[in-house]
């Protein structure tokens, strides 16, 4: 969200209210002051408004429209502003680095000290970040203060003429004056933190910065007022130097990465508010007496029939009853192409209607719908941890201590073997070491990096369900997947008879029609869709039985008929092998062999065939250079099974399987030292995918089973595998480019700043350039983790 607000232009003349040319001086041309909040919003940049008295007023948010809206004379000057409403009793507060701190309330992480931010779905609406408005308004009061102590301080070196403006004798008290605000109330949070800290044991950042600033603060305070309690080794031309340039200059520069950092932390939500920003608003309601009314998407209930004209959203799951049109379901797929739609098909809320219109009943509304379900998904992976935050946290658990030994190893060692004044060397090594050690960075790499990608993945249609996946999907090197459904289109067809003893092809497809009728096996559809295009009526059957894994048998016209597989025909009495030479041969070209048998001969072989996704090779290849193992596991026969993988090039087939044989086969593959992720369904697959060290579900749309496995991609093939792929290879190697800037930047940092070059090059780091770097490296790490968000899938 822009951190700005907006007020109001007028639509008449000079003669509107005052307020309504702006309350605040300051915007640019562009822009105006938003009178709820008082941000600045740039104008034609699509932000709400409202007309009021002649005037348009501006807002960052709907929220901040809505205020105005229902009380503007409150915002307007003429009645006292109303105070902004707090969150429902009981909210539950976590943090955003550690989500497995909760609490009721507002508060700071125990651990990293980090403001607590309420837990829950985001509604696209927030305010403006308060903690980022409190580190904002902190700096900029804080920035002319530490303007002037370095005036003050340093101004003499850079040729300014400040003896004369300020005696000699009142430049450290003004000093003093300067910095205490500074650092007592620009600071006090970071004091804060630092406390609990202490008093958890949670040592973190805020330790060495409470630490840092605290010492140079309290020793420059002691040096002004009781000078004569230091020995010489802390004095230089016989005085004691001051540092309150050094304490507010740091607080200043951890304020301003405080506030870069808020703000780029703030663009990791980008996807979340993207994803919420396409359900609309309203939904048009079609009553049973044909009145159409505009009704609040929040009131739509299951049932309803709801009107959707051309270029609007889908405001809520369901299923279209009149009309057809086409609709971009890319929100949900990733794919742009759009989806032809009409009577029966469903559709999903936030995607995007083309041309035509049509009339869809709701079946899913609020937060069981596919958009909500999305947004829920998304914002548990970006609080969740990834394993590889285990390092980091093992290393930040010894660093924070070992660092303050270092900065007390370098001020007795610069006490003892120093320069003259040596313990004042001492002192800024100290403060220097304990300032630019500040893991902040480490801390934050990883996070960052989750959150981001997880954002990317949702825009594209991958939806991560935990951090933990994104990793193990990472370094996975064997995919086991399913064949119908995953590498071909799940629908079958019909695509051959086989006679014999000269039975007519009409008559066969009668009768396996009549057998099929009333099924939902995916066989059956193929065998009925045949039946249907050559308008061959399907026979009248009775005494209809089904036999578990071979078939199906009733009687025609008083005779016995079967269908199925070869152990069907031996049951119906017919003797398959005189068939089994043409049934390999179908079964070589991907063909599923149905046998047909009729008063105990047999009538006839069915080649039903599942095409190949176009998609699919394209996919095998793309991962088979990335080094991953391709495995099918499907239940289907073992010919038909071949044949698609060697028109596909895939590594292994295992054919025959019932569920719990595919979850034996990858146990026996993670036993054998593979990381193997599976690919499926997501419902006939689930022991499989509980199985894998990863599963992956498969899905089409709204359709989809989101619970399942811990990705889920909307789009149901191995194009969106690659993509999956891509994205979490791509954040795997963020995350370690972010701990590997993390980690150099402190291993180089400490020694320097302790003085380790002073002897070869006269070098003793200064604590302002510490505090300076300290902050560079945590957005560098934010900065590169944000390039994610640019990642072509």
């Amino acid at each position: 969200m822009s951190q700005s607000c907006c007020h109001a232009h007028s639509k008449t003349s000079d003669a509107a209210p005052a307020a309504a040319r702006g309350p605040k001086p300051g915007p640019e041309p562009d822009t105006v002051i938003d009178p709820v909040c008082g941000m600045t919003v740039r104008l034609n940049a699509g932000k709400p408004s409202l007309d009021y008295k002649g005037a348009t007023y501006h807002f960052c948010n709907p929220k901040c429209r809505d205020k105005f809206a229902a009380d503007p004379e409150a915002y307007l000057g003429s009645k006292p502003k109303p105070a902004e409403p707090e969150m429902p009793p009981g909210t539950i507060y976590t943090c955003p680095m550690h989500p497995e701190i909760e609490q009721v309330g507002p508060g700071t992480c125990p651990i990293c000290g980090m403001a607590l931010e309420p837990k829950g779905l985001p509604t696209g609406e927030e305010g403006p970040d308060p903690e980022l408005i409190s580190m904002q308004r902190r700096f900029l009061v804080g920035l002319p203060l530490a303007a002037g102590l370095l005036a003050l301080e340093m101004g003499r070196h850079l040729g300014l003429p400040v003896d004369a403006v300020v005696p000699h004798q009142w430049n450290a008290w003004i000093q003093a004056a300067l910095a205490t605000p500074l650092v007592l109330w620009a600071g006090w949070p970071f004091f804060e933190r630092m406390a609990l800290s202490l008093k958890t044991g949670n040592y973190n950042m805020w330790t060495l910065i409470g630490i840092g600033t605290g010492a140079a603060y309290l020793f420059s305070l002691a040096a002004l007022i009781a000078p004569g309690l230091f020995p010489a080794e802390f004095r230089t031309d016989g005085h004691v130097p001051v540092y309150f340039e050094a304490a507010g200059v740091i607080i200043v520069l951890v304020l301003l990465g405080q506030v870069l950092e808020l703000r780029a932390r703030a663009r990791t939500g980008d996807a979340i508010r993207a994803l919420i920003g396409l359900q609309p608003k309203t939904a048009r309601r079609v009553h049973g007496d044909g009145r159409e009314e505009d009704v609040e998407i929040a009131e739509v209930q299951t049932g309803w029939r709801l009107r959707v004209r051309p270029g609007e959203a889908v405001p809520v799951d369901g299923v279209v009853v009149e009309g057809s049109s086409a609709v971009d379901e890319s929100m949900v797929t990733g794919e742009p192409i759009p989806v032809e739609k009409a009577g029966g098909d469903s559709v999903t809320g936030g995607t995007v209607n083309g041309r035509g219109g049509f009339v869809m009943e709701a079946t899913r509304v609020g937060a069981d719908t596919m958009l909500s379900r999305i947004v829920a998904m998304v914002a548990q992976a970006q609080r969740s941890r990834a394993p590889i935050q285990r390092l980091a946290d093992r290393f930040a658990a010894i660093f924070v201590p070992a660092v303050v030994a270092v900065a007390v190893v370098a001020f007795i060692a610069w006490s003892m073997f120093g320069p003259s004044p040596a313990m004042l060397y001492g002192l800024i090594a100290a403060v220097s070491v304990l300032i630019i050690a500040c893991p902040c960075a480490l801390g934050l790499a990883t996070p960052m990096s989750i959150m981001v990608a997880t954002g990317r993945g949702a825009l594209a249609g991958i939806l991560v369900r935990d951090a933990a996946a994104l990793e193990t999907f990472a370094a996975a090197d064997t995919i086991v997947v399913d064949k119908t459904g995953t590498l071909t289109e799940g629908k079958p067809r019909l695509t051959g008879i086989v006679p014999f003893g000269g039975a007519d092809e009409n008559r066969i497809l009668a009768l396996a029609a009549g057998l099929e009728t009333g099924s939902e096996h995916p066989l059956a559809a193929a065998i009925l869709a045949a039946a249907a295009e050559r308008r061959v009526t399907p026979a009248r059957v009775a005494g209809f039985a089904s036999v578990t894994g071979e078939g199906v048998e009733a009687t025609a016209d008083g005779v016995a008929v079967a269908l199925g597989n070869a152990a069907m025909m031996t049951r119906a009495g017919a003797d398959p092998s005189d068939a089994e030479a043409e049934a390999e041969r179908l079964r070589e070209q991907g063909a599923t062999v149905v046998h047909l048998a009729e008063g105990g001969r047999l009538l006839a072989l069915l080649a039903v065939t599942d095409p190949v996704k176009e998609s699919a090779k394209p996919a095998i290849d793309a991962l088979h250079r990335d080094g991953v193992r391709i495995v099918m596991a499907t239940g289907d026969q073992e010919g038909t099974a071949r044949a698609v993988a060697r028109e596909l090039g895939l590594d292994e087939v295992h054919a025959g399987l019932k569920p719990e044989d595919k979850a034996r086969l990858i146990r026996t593959l993670s036993e054998g030292g593979r990381v193997v992720a599976m690919a499926g369904d997501g419902v006939n697959d689930a022991p499989a995918l509980a199985a894998a060290s990863v599963g992956v579900a498969m899905g089409t749309g709204a359709d989809v089973a989101l619970e399942s496995a811990g990705l889920t991609l909307l789009k149901g093939d191995l194009a969106a595998l690659v993509r999956a792929r891509a994205l979490s290879r791509a954040t795997m190697r963020n995350i370690r480019q972010n701990l590997f800037f993390a980690f150099v930047y402190n291993a180089a940092g400490v020694p320097v700043a302790a003085g380790v070059l002073y002897p070869v090059f006269g070098v003793l780091l200064s604590p302002i350039i510490a505090a300076a770097a300290m902050s560079l490296s945590s957005v560098s790490v934010i900065g590169n983790a944000l390039r994610l968000r640019t990642l072509r899938l």
